[in-house]
């Protein structure tokens, strides 16, 4: 056992050399060895990968490289997702399970606490079950006081309107609050950053519409950022839906636009001489703002609706419609609602057929809703349909082309309507004054309608 362990002894200097020996190796074959990487060159012209994106965008990429892509979806969301899930404002107001039947609620409304009861008791005798409200309105004006870190919402933030109380009275009620956001229309922010609006680039001054109106940028991030911060603070409050109104560029944009100074920021690539895509990146904008704004607001638990020209289902993708931006098939992927504005008397003579389109609201409204059906429904993803309907009386119309409003003229077009599906619906009336006596749901009432 000596000799042995004195063995063991002598080997242990012979076995450190040898691991020595074999660290010494391992280092030198650890030496960094230099190559010469190729050159990496864009396989496709700027102008190739622009045209690429211009058919994602326009639903025309059927094939790329040989693959055809796979048009459903690869993951599906659940119907209902649960409220963990989603900041809790307090305001607990279901979506009305017989669709959404509304009516618009002016500012001067809540100048006036006895109408203001008047019209919340008379939706609660009736079928209706929700109210419009102007969070933000025609001027830009935010109608209560926010605390924001974005410096333009506190400028333009006003204690009009107590939302907290009022939203506490729907809920008592069950009345489905929606907050109508007016988006580009926005004097108050065109006047103090006039960089953000459009200017007359022979005067430099703010550019305005026959009616005085100034709007803002919709190309511009810090735009999106603004109206996108308004929108989830009325969401945090209690609104349980957002509805963008004025979600466009100025009517007739494509017939002066190049008599104005702008920026047109990232949309650049999109721009082109070509007539039948001319002016397709304001389509594009107003498509981004509104996927952006339903991403952003998805945590609050608030739909995102939006307010289009009935017009726009009509006339697919013309130079008018390109014009403003609003492509009512690609909106309508991007939002939960679309709120077409098919008042009969905004269309002009003739249109669909019919010689004077406010004396016939039964017939206006069914033929526009054939129209908006049939985008609809070859539609991956598509949104609710909450049309606006009229209910009030255009007396700026010629002689002989228009009616006074009545009952029977707001039931004809809530009938066109339900004859075509649709059970829901937003009545417009500037003043707040509103009809009584209207089946507001025919579908359930049992009553028949002939027109």
């Amino acid at each position: 056992m000596k000799y042995k362990k004195i063995f063991q002894l002598a080997l242990i200097p012979f076995i450190i050399f040898i691991l020595s020996a074999c660290n010494n190796t391992t280092k030198e074959t650890e030496k960094t060895t230099n190559y010469q990487l190729p050159k990496v060159a864009l396989a496709y012209s700027e102008e190739e990968i622009v045209e690429f994106n211009n058919r994602i965008n326009q639903g025309e990429n059927n094939t790329y490289e040989g693959l055809s892509p796979h048009n459903a979806p690869v993951l599906t969301a659940p119907e209902k997702l649960p409220s963990v899930l989603f900041y809790d404002s307090g305001i607990d107001i279901p979506y009305p399970e017989e669709g959404v039947k509304g009516i618009y609620l002016a500012p001067a409304v809540f100048n006036d606490p006895d109408r203001l009861n008047y019209l919340l008791d008379y939706i609660d005798n009736t079928a209706l079950n929700a109210v419009v409200i102007d969070f933000k309105d025609d001027e830009g004006i935010i109608q209560t006081h926010l605390e924001s870190d974005n410096s333009l919402v506190n400028q333009n933030s006003f204690d009009n309107i107590d939302f907290k109380k009022l939203l506490k009275e729907l809920e008592k009620r069950k009345i489905y609050p929606i907050a109508r956001i007016v988006t580009f229309k926005d004097r108050l922010v065109a006047e103090a950053k006039p960089e953000y609006s459009f200017k007359d680039a022979e005067t430099g001054e703010i550019w305005q519409d026959a009616n005085g109106a100034k709007f803002i940028n919709p190309f511009l991030p810090e735009i999106w950022d603004y109206n996108i911060t308004i929108a989830i603070e009325a969401a945090k409050l209690g609104f349980k839906d957002i509805q963008f109104d004025y979600v466009r560029f100025p009517e007739g944009f494509q017939t002066f636009s190049d008599q104005l100074d702008y920026s047109i920021g990232n949309y650049q690539t999109y721009v082109t001489d070509d007539p039948e895509k001319f002016g397709q990146e304001r389509v594009y904008a107003i498509n981004d703002f509104l996927e952006e704004a339903n991403d952003k607001l998805a945590p609050y638990g608030a739909d995102v609706s939006a307010d289009i020209f009935g017009y726009t289902a009509i006339a697919g993708d013309a130079p008018d419609v390109r014009g403003i931006g609003q492509n009512f098939g690609q909106i309508a992927e991007r939002v939960d609602t679309v709120s077409s504005m098919i008042y009969p008397s905004h269309w002009g003579l003739g249109f669909f057929g019919i010689p004077a389109p406010d004396l016939e609201p039964y017939n206006l409204v069914d033929q526009y809703m054939y129209s908006e059906n049939m985008i609809l429904k070859n539609i991956t993803n598509a949104a609710n349909s909450r049309p606006w309907l009229q209910d009030f009386t255009d007396w700026n119309l010629a002689p002989g082309t228009f009616q006074e409003y009545g009952p029977l003229q707001v039931q004809q077009q809530i009938v066109a309507l339900e004859e075509n599906g649709i059970h829901e619906f937003l009545l417009w009336n500037p003043s707040g004054i509103f009809n009584e006596g209207v089946d507001y749901a025919p579908e359930s009432s049992g009553n028949e309608y002939y027109y």
